[in-house]
């Protein structure tokens, strides 16, 4: 279907702006200058935001720990976040996290793993399983129910939520109860359908993508890991229940869905929704993009019916 007119208008003034070369740029330059979308005047309140770090395969792992409101002790929802592995941090997707908390009624614990090209692939996926090991093993000193856990993440964060789900099965837990992936990030392949239609002109792009991968691989081989690309996994079965969400103008939206069939297919309870007219990133634009919010209270449906509220 056509582009939502409200995506139209968010993408209005970055088709003006002057094209960015990624490739002439140092990451801490694109950090430093990458936009916060979804940020709010008001944030969605919640009962409390505790910043803290916790032990990590490489030292202290900062993390952000949001509580709703209501009596504990609250399921336990694992989040990290997008950003192509190289930008973004606990601030950029604050209102996201908080609306999850508010919305899946449950402890977040949204955790800053390293990113590269300081700290290449594994480090992020070792540091978000690490992460999630703690939060369970600790869940009663931060008011969450240790037997009620899942994983989510937007983008590259969706990746990594996939790759723990991954992980928690091979390595003999924790136990998840559902794993919520948002336009993830599931192969190190720029030749699907959805890249060459949406290659450029709708937020992410294919360069972009390209740029991410090259800072956060080791070497280019590291892309058919599935620690790195979860879509390359021989055995997906006995995973967590999914929900993944996608965009139609988004290059990642064929393998998100790829990753969605496989995962049915191998016998996951799945359930794939991709909406039409929008664009990556649209669910932390949700200010902005109604269907970014439909997508948030669809996706927090699904984590409450997984924990049993």
């Amino acid at each position: 279907m056509p582009l939502d007119p409200q995506v139209e208008a968010v993408l209005a003034p970055l088709r003006e702006a002057p094209v960015v070369d990624f490739w002439s740029l140092e990451p801490s330059v694109v950090r430093a200058n990458f936009g916060s979308f979804g940020a709010e005047a008001a944030p969605p309140p919640v009962a409390k935001i505790e910043n803290r770090g916790i032990p990590g395969p490489a030292g202290e792992l900062p993390v952000r720990i949001y509580t709703p409101d209501g009596a504990g002790p609250f399921p336990l929802l694992m989040f990290f976040h997008g950003g192509g592995f190289v930008v973004c941090d606990l601030d950029s997707h604050d209102a996201l996290a908080r609306s999850l908390c508010r919305g899946a009624g449950a402890v977040v614990v949204s955790v800053d793993y390293r990113l590269a090209p300081e700290a290449k692939f594994p480090a992020a996926p070792e540091d978000c399983h690490a992460a999630t090991r703690w939060a369970v093993d600790n869940a009663a000193s931060i008011g969450a129910d240790g037997a009620r856990v899942a994983v989510a993440g937007d983008s590259a964060g969706g990746n990594l939520a996939a790759v723990v789900a991954q992980l928690a099965k091979q390595r003999g837990g924790p136990a998840l109860a559902h794993q919520l992936l948002i336009y993830p990030v599931t192969a190190h392949d720029f030749t699907t359908p959805s890249y060459e239609e949406n290659a450029e002109g709708y937020f992410l792009t294919r360069d972009m993508m390209q740029w991410f991968w090259h800072h956060y691989l080791e070497r280019a081989e590291d892309g058919q890991d599935p620690l790195a690309a979860p879509l390359r996994a021989k055995d997906l079965s006995g995973l967590p229940p999914a929900t993944v969400v996608t965009a139609e103008y988004d290059p990642l939206r064929d393998e998100g869905e790829a990753y969605a069939r496989r995962l049915d297919e191998a016998g996951v309870p799945t359930q794939a929704v991709r909406y039409d007219g929008v664009i990556h990133g649209f669910v932390s634009m949700y200010e902005q993009i109604d269907k970014g919010r439909e997508a948030i209270e669809f996706g927090c449906k699904r984590l409450r019916e997984s924990f049993g509220n």
